[in-house]
This record gives C-alpha cells, structure tokens and sequence, in this order.
C-alpha cells in the first residue's frame, strides 16, 4: 500500500530558527488535505518528503513512485514542453528512429516507452492542453498552462504518492475544474496543500499542521470547519466561564483577608486582660490560620487567572476580523467609473472595452488566463495608461490592489503605515483599528515586509479602508492567492464590512460566493460579457 511515514523529524533553517521537532506523522491511501497558518511549515514539509530539503533528524520513508508538484516550478533556461515532461530524450530517440538511425543506443533510451507520445497527449489533453505541441517552448505558456503541465509531468510518472502544494493557483476556471475531475479519479496516496475550499471539500479527510504535531480530521473540509466552529463555542463558553471564575476568586480572596483583618483587630481589643505569652500565642495562630487562607485563596486566583489565559489563547487562535467601515459608503446608483473603449495593446483592440461600475455593486470579472483581466484592472486604476479611450473615475476615491501587495511601504510598520494613510485617526483610535485588524503588541511595530501573506493583506486592507478619504471603488486582482484559510476568512470580513463598490478577480468559486456577489462580467476575446 502507499504510504508516507515520518518518525521524529526535526529540521531547522541555517540560521538555527526551528520549523519542525520531533514530527511523526503517516499518511495512507487516499486523498488528504493539509491546512494550518502561513509560515507553519506546510511547503517546508512537503519539500522534506520529496527530498529536496533533508531533515536534521528523524526518518522520512515513501512507499512506491513519488510525485510532486512545488508552488513555483524550477524551470531555468527557455525549456520545451517534451522537456518539462521529462521525455524529450525518448522523442527524440523515437524521431532518429523513425529517420533510420537504428542504434542500440537510440533503442536503449526508448526502453518500453514506445507510446511514450501517446501517453503524453492523454495527459495534456486532460487538462486541457490538447493544442499544446510537444516542442512548444514554456515561455509562450500562460502561468495556469506552465501549472497544468507540471501536473500532467508528474501524472506521466504514474506515481503511487503525490504531493501537490497550491495546485490551483493561477489556473482559471476551466482548468480548475479539470484539475477536480483529475484528483477525484485518484487512487493512490495524495497529500494536497491549498487554500481552495472547492478543491480541499474533494479531499477523504484533512490534517491539520500545527507546532510540532498533525490532527487528523475525518472528512472534507466542510465537516472540518464545522468541527472547528463547535470546538470555538466551546472555547467561547470556556472563557466566559473562566473569567466568571477570575472575578469570583478575587471577590472571595478580597473578603478573606477582610475578614482576617477584622478579627485580628476584634482580638486585640477583646484579649487585653490575657497575659501576653498567651495572647501572641493565640495572635501567632490566628495570623498563620489567615496566611493559610490568604495563600489558598492566591493559589486558586492564579488556577483561574491561568485557565483565563488557556481559554484567552484558544479563541486568539481562531481569531476572525469584525469591524464597521462607514466611511466608504457610496450611494446606491452612484457612478464610480465610466470607460469607454478601453483599449490596452493587443488585448482590447478593435472597439475596446466598456465598462460602468455604479455603487455599491460588486462584481467578479471572470475570464480565461491571459484575457487581460490584471491589465483591466490596472488601466481602471490609473496604474496603466491605456493606449486609447476615456475613463471617468468620479471623484478619485479607487484604491488597486495587486497580487504583489506593494502598496505599503515594506520598511515601515503597520502603525506607521496606518499613520501616514489616516492621519487624522487620534492615537486612541488607531491603536483600537489595529487591534480590530489583528495587530496587537509587538505585531503592529513590525516592518510590514517581514509579515506573512496574510498579514500584510490585513495590513493593506486596513490602510486603505481607513484612508483619508477612503475609496468608494477597491480593485483586487487574485486576492486569495497564496493565503492561508483564516486569512481568506478575514479578508471576506473586511470585504463584506466594506460598503462601496468593489470588482475582484478570482477564480476561487466559494469566496465569490461568500463575498455575495452582485454582478458578474466574463472578459474573452476583448469583450466583457455580462453572466
């Protein structure tokens, strides 16, 4: 059976920072969804099975042909699609033999391949490269194509473990679904990294990486989140209790030491006749009876105070974003941009592209890859100047944000970045804003490019919702990619809490679906379409 098994496993960077201590862990046949935090290690572990990364300590063992598919494939130079399959020996040996060169050496590369082309296009067109020649070079590929032919190389192994890390990410929808068709046809041992709720609800259960251990979670990913969500009212109960149980501790050690005083003070009035050795005898015990319970009653104060932190730490590890954004309120009907035969190089051409955004619409912009819908989104921002057409974006108040989340300054921190985009906000409200933004203590004082994915979205969202005066039309291209669950979860808070006009583009169905989308407009050919 195929299997992966872990026993022990450390493994730290070269500057001595810890991922991983003494992990074990093992995955059987059968489809299995990996989730926890960014920067908890999840790439990191998927490189130490396939091998590319070896562990300080422990075992790692892998039952059968291994496949695995990275976030970024490594391709160098200007590689064919024979070479990324790995084949291009073999069709080339196929070619000299068909030509006439009959040497042994041809027929030693060939081996039992000889349907290795035919095998090959059963891949490609699966997943929907069917157009796709085999000495294409990688460069004229889309970023979804380059991931579905990563795909279709390590399906072409026949591997009995595979190992996918964000598979889904920058494929459109089509290529989505092909991709689900592929997987759901899986047999083997499949351990699957991503934040796609479509693709992880496909999966036989989910594991969740966190510290040193993984839970394993019968189900899909639904299941898991409804599991979650009655571990967090429980954890809700749990910290009302305890801080019921810290108020009750303190009232009760208040009134004890009330008490000793008071009889310490009854007895020195009432025992002025009793010779002195009997009474600081009798002064001696009633001092030690109430250090007793001065001492009993701090010990269960901190238990409370200790069980209050426990039940405080295990709602902070499933914090969500609740806020209110009246600020970027836009009247219902209100134009807040009007183009009008966009056009952009050879992308929108001919007549260009017409678009009217009234508030507080919100629209997903759809489309194949490489329709120009980041081009789009640029050129309705004032981040591209279009090559011809008119664009009116009402009052000004647009704010864009891109895939590679550049809009703060990565050498100042979230405070300071809040600062410079609201400086009106009183010190009382900002340190408030960031708390609600999940920023607290030591997290706010950080340079944003040293944040996770996830935090510096929090951080751009915050910034620009609270800008001075905030936008009334928010662009984001591709915002989920690369973020972990909970941060998609809170960038859907801040999202539904937003009250102007927005267009985003994804592919990711469940989030459009949960931003409660108003309007959808599909790009193909330099046309938008309406859905």
């Amino acid at each position: 059976m195929s299997k992966i098994v872990c026993s022990n496993l450390s493994f730290s960077w070269p500057d001595g920072t810890p991922v991983f201590t003494d992990l074990s862990f093992a995955f059987g046949a059968g489809r299995t969804g990996m989730v926890a935090a960014n920067g908890a290690g999840k790439s990191t572990l998927l490189r130490l099975i396939a091998g590319e990364y070896a562990p300080d300590s422990g075992a790692i063992s892998v039952d059968g042909v291994l496949g695995y598919l990275p976030q970024t494939l490594p391709l160098t130079g200007a590689p064919t699609v024979a070479e990324v399959l790995e084949i291009a020996p073999i069709v080339a040996a196929l070619a000299a033999i068909e030509t006439g060169d009959a040497s042994e050496e041809n027929f030693a590369v060939v081996g039992n391949d000889w349907d290795i082309e035919e095998r090959a296009r059963a891949q490609l067109d699966r997943l929907g490269l069917g157009d796709v020649a085999l000495d294409r070079p990688i460069g004229t590929l889309s970023g979804g194509q380059v991931v579905s032919l990563g795909l279709a190389a390590q399906l072409l192994k026949q591997p009995d473990v595979l190992l996918l890390d964000e598979p889904t990410n920058n494929l459109d929808r089509d290529a989505r679904h092909r991709l689900y068709d592929v997987l759901g046809d899986w047999n083997g041992c499949l351990l699957l990294v991503s934040h796609d709720r479509v693709l992880l609800d496909r999966m036989d259960r989910i594991a969740e990486l966190g510290g040193d251990e993984i839970s394993f979670h019968g189900g899909n990913f639904s299941e898991y989140q409804a599991a979650k969500q009655s571990a967090r009212e429980v954890a809700e109960k749990n910290h009302r209790a305890a801080e019921q149980e810290v108020k009750r501790e303190k009232r009760e050690l208040r009134q004890a030491r009330e008490r000793a005083q008071k009889r310490a003070s009854n007895a020195a009035r009432t025992n002025t006749d009793i010779p002195r050795i009997v009474r600081g005898g009798l002064q001696r015990r009633a001092q030690e009876s109430a250090g007793k319970a001065n001492d009993m009653h701090s010990q269960r104060l901190e238990g409370a105070k200790a069980r209050l932190a426990d039940a405080d730490q295990a709602l902070r590890e499933d914090d969500t974003l609740s806020l209110s954004l009246p600020d970027t309120t836009v009247p219902a009907g209100r134009t807040v941009f009007h183009g009008e035969r966009i056009r952009v190089r050879d992308l929108f051409t001919g007549d260009g592209v017409n678009l009217i955004v009234r508030g507080p619409e919100r629209i997903a912009l759809t489309g194949a890859n490489g329709t120009g819908k980041s081009t789009l989104l640029r050129a309705m921002s004032g981040d591209l100047e279009p090559d011809g057409g008119l664009m009116n974006r009402a009052d000004g108040r647009v704010a864009y944000l891109s895939q590679r989340l550049d809009l703060l300054d990565p050498e100042r921190s979230t405070l300071e970045n809040l600062r410079a985009f609201a400086p009106r906000l009183t010190p009382t409200e900002t340190m408030h804003l960031l708390a609600r933004f999940l920023f607290r203590e030591e997290r706010a004082q950080l340079p944003v490019g040293v944040l996770s994915g996830g935090e510096r979205l929090r951080a751009t969202l915050l910034c620009v919702l609270r800008a001075e005066p905030a936008p009334h039309l928010l662009l984001l291209d591709e915002p989920t990619n690369n973020l972990d669950l909970a941060s998609v979860e809170q960038l859907t808070s801040a999202l539904t809490a937003y009250e102007g006009a927005f267009v985003v583009v994804s592919h990711d169905d469940r989030f459009l679906a949960d931003l409660g989308i108003t309007r959808r407009l599909d790009l193909a050919d330099g046309v938008l379409t309406e859905r």
